[in-house]
């Protein structure tokens, strides 16, 4: 092996035993190659960090320090090499960079763009998903202790600590990456890590359309939405998309508003340049210092927003939220966990109710409707295909109840050969209520976007044609 070129900052994955994909679940025993590999790294990698010179760490870029590293990582095989196939020796030398410098063996997950989540449920199985499908994959750890060092090294990179003491942690990495970890006594197997990865370029609208996502008609009438200032309640599960959706909603806000964002964990990547970023912040060990989504929320009322982006309403500061969008800061948008519409509307009750005050539900469900319009949700079907499953409307209470209106809807009718869920995009014929606000501030709407019948074309053709943003 040449010591001449040191490793780039990357560590792509090698075609190795590693690199094998099982799809499915069930237990499998561990991979006895794969352990003791991962054991001779340790080993190594211990020796690596008793060998280098810590009075001259200080005064090393990171290229020279990469270099040195790489250097005597190489010095270390020279007793070894009969032990490992040349292969595995290239494989085990970027391992052990990946353990000075990044996340072990999970460092070609984390420089792979197509895979989204990485999880690990103890140091015998790790899970990730790839293109929206789960698998299984050969990578381990060598015990207990060597994922517990990962986990250090990914929480202390973000200032925070996880022991017996503090045995969970949520955090978020500096790519936007975000990170749960939760280790005995509270995981019964062992050390556990979950990964919640944000693809460096993000994907637009155009994108969305490529992948069926989205037609065309409805991204026509969202866009008309956005820029009429119509409120916005983006719903769905885990993973369904509501993150994305949002981002590429924020590109169709006018550049000459101003734009507070308020998040648990910095994920939104809004594609405008005016934009005030707020993130809530944790108790110290001591409890003190904590700052809550409703504390930013009633701070950003101060900030002269034209609209504020809530990244997600979980909490008590649903009631603040609400009374921002009732009076002058139309156009917000936020996103909420649900099943379906109307599930996002009981749960955003009950998160009224956390803010302290004892409202009759006839009242906050009489602000709920004067607050939201327009109500989006998404879903995760089978395939891991994500989709918008419905566009429909507040248009008022009726003996106490919401009267909401479909415009748009995706009826799934089965699945692919590649047992991805298939289906199309249908109108239903009901013309949105607040036409004639969008005709008054001269935003162009067609008529015939709400004209019933399939939209767009099959979700199978390609939609990649449909130029929506340039």
């Amino acid at each position: 092996m040449s010591s001449s070129q040191p490793p780039s900052p990357h560590f792509p994955a090698k075609e190795s035993r590693r690199e094998r994909l099982v799809e499915g679940g069930g237990s499998r025993a561990p991979d006895p190659f794969e352990s003791g590999f991962q054991k001779l790294k340790t080993t190594l990698h211990r020796e690596l960090i008793d060998s280098l010179d810590l009075s001259r760490l200080g005064s090393l870029d990171e290229a020279h320090l990469r270099n040195h590293i790489w250097n005597l990582a190489e010095k270390l095989f020279h007793s070894r090499r009969h032990m490992l196939s040349s292969v595995d020796e290239e494989r085990l030398i970027d391992e052990l960079m990946a353990e000075s410098f990044g996340l072990g063996p999970l460092e070609p997950y984390m420089q792979d763009p197509d895979v989204s989540d990485i999880m690990v449920n103890g140091p015998n199985e790790v899970y990730v998903e790839r293109l929206g499908r789960l698998q299984e994959t050969n990578t381990v750890f060598a015990d207990d202790e060597h994922l517990m060092q990962i986990i250090q090294r990914v929480v202390g990179r973000v200032g925070r600590r996880i022991d017996a003491q503090s045995p969970m942690v949520d955090a978020r990495l500096p790519d936007g990456s975000r990170v749960n970890a939760v280790i005995p006594p509270l995981a019964l197997n062992g050390p556990t890590l979950s990964i919640r990865r944000f693809g460096k370029v993000p994907l637009d609208i155009n994108k969305l359309l490529g992948f069926g996502s989205i037609c065309p008609e409805m991204v026509s009438f969202l866009k008309a939405a956005i820029e009429g200032r119509i409120n916005v309640l983006i719903s769905g599960g885990t993973g369904s998309g509501k993150t994305t959706l949002l981002n590429n909603l924020s590109a169709f806000i006018p550049n000459d508003e101003r734009l507070v964002t308020i998040e648990d964990s910095a994920e939104l990547q809004l594609q405008r340049k005016h934009v005030v970023r707020m993130e809530t912040r944790l108790p110290t060990p001591e409890g003190h210092g904590e700052v809550v989504p409703r504390d930013l929320v009633r701070n950003a009322l101060r900030m002269r927003p034209d609209r504020i982006i809530l990244g997600e309403v979980r909490g008590g500061e649903a009631l603040d939220m609400l009374q921002a969008m009732n009076t002058g800061h139309e156009g917000s948008l936020t996103t909420i966990h649900a099943n379906d519409t109307r599930d996002a509307l009981s749960r955003l009750e009950v998160m009224v109710s956390m803010a302290g005050f004892d409202l009759p539900v006839t009242i906050v469900r009489r602000y709920i409707a004067s607050a939201i319009t327009l109500l989006v949700h998404l879903a995760r079907l089978k395939g891991g295909v994500r989709r918008v499953m419905r566009i429909s409307e507040i248009v008022g209470l009726e003996d106490g109840e919401y009267q909401i209106q479909e415009i748009f809807r995706f009826q799934q009718t089965g699945v692919d050969d590649q047992g991805r869920a298939a289906g199309r995009f249908f109108a239903s014929g009901n013309v949105s209520v607040f036409l004639d606000r969008l005709y008054q501030l001269g935003i162009p709407i067609s008529p015939q976007l709400f004209e019933p019948g399939p939209l767009g074309s099959n979700e199978n053709d390609s939609f990649s044609s449909v130029e929506v943003i340039p």
